[in-house]
């Protein structure tokens, strides 16, 4: 997430200062997914838009492999969600603290969610939305934006911060080895001036090797390849597009979408194994996008959250749309 300063003020301020989520215990793995042939001869008759509840500001998005997905709103932390196949939902988690940013699934169906300026790591119930346990994975001046399992664990990036943090997305979640640790970022990471006045890292995402990170950078609008091991980073060459007002990262294949917010747009490209170049291959556009942040891809779909900075949330009557968009 990114916001022009006036807005991200706004729904900063909003969510601040609320409570904490209390303790439980782990889930069983994941039942088997369905595969991607599945999922994609069920998208014809699917819904071109799911509907998020009035008040409810959405952000990330995680998709399950049997279609539900996952949205969390900026406004009080709450957890949807939707049904893909009628775009039916509910709230599984009434928020009752921090913002929720970016969410990602686990392999024991847990969702790993970014806290937003809370600094904040929460884990929760993918089935009845309870919270399983929550980090403080940072203070003060902090902004835990997004979230991408792989690489031996959970990596969530601070955009008023010079470094991801690392959660080992094991079984147990609750004892010390389960504390999130910092991994700061060096090499050619452009660093991101004190005080959370500038965004730096914002989406994040593995590369198509499995083997390293990558981040896109606000501010430097730039896209980077890190070492998770070293947090050393690498620009990763740019054959056309752009990812300036990129947010939201997909890397399905070895194809890369870069949800671009304030562009209104997802750039695509196609990237190298080790996501050291990316050749651009198209700009999505639609006029339904209103300010989107994130996206997922479902069978042959990509849904793309819309986050619509620019409205009047303290008009409790305000609501959002996931759209999908043919890939």
């Amino acid at each position: 997430m990114t916001g022009r300063p006036l807005g991200r003020r706004r729904f900063i301020g909003a969510a601040a200062a609320l409570g904490s989520a209390a303790l439980a215990g782990p889930l069983a793995p994941l039942a088997q997914a369905r595969t991607t042939a599945d999922a994609t001869s069920t998208t014809a008759s699917r819904p071109d838009a799911v509907a998020t509840p009035a008040g409810f500001q959405p952000e990330g998005i995680a998709v399950s492999g049997r279609g539900a997905a996952y949205t969390g709103s900026l406004i009080d932390g709450s957890i949807y969600r939707a049904d893909l196949a009628t775009g039916t939902g509910r709230i599984i988690t009434r928020g009752q603290g921090p913002m929720s940013v970016g969410l990602k699934l686990d392999a024991y169906g847990r969702l790993l969610v970014a806290g937003g300026d809370s600094g904040q790591i929460r884990v929760i119930h993918s089935g009845d939305g309870r919270v399983l346990a929550t980090h403080q994975a940072a203070t003060g001046t902090a902004f835990i934006n997004d979230v991408v399992v792989g690489c031996g664990g959970a990596w969530f990036t601070d955009s008023f911060a010079d470094v991801v943090y690392f959660l080992p997305a094991g079984r147990s979640l609750t004892g010390a080895d389960a504390a999130p640790r910092a991994l700061r970022l060096g090499g050619e990471w452009v660093p991101v001036p004190p005080g959370g006045q500038y965004w730096g890292a914002n989406g994040i995402e593995r590369t198509p090797d499995g083997e390293a990170l990558l981040l896109v950078h606000d501010t430097a609008e730039a896209l980077f390849r890190v070492d998770p091991r070293t947090g050393t980073a690498t620009r990763t060459v740019l054959d056309g597009g752009s990812v300036g007002n990129g947010d939201g990262l997909v890397v399905h294949g070895r194809t890369l979408y870069v949800v671009r917010n304030w562009a209104y747009a997802v750039d695509v490209f196609t990237l190298s194994g080790d996501g050291r170049r990316a050749r651009f291959v198209k700009r999505i556009t639609d006029p339904r996008f209103d300010e989107p942040t994130t996206a997922a891809v479902y069978g042959d779909r990509l849904y793309v959250v819309n986050a619509r900075f620019d409205a009047d949330w303290a008009d409790p009557a305000t609501a959002s749309t996931i759209v999908s968009c043919p890939l």
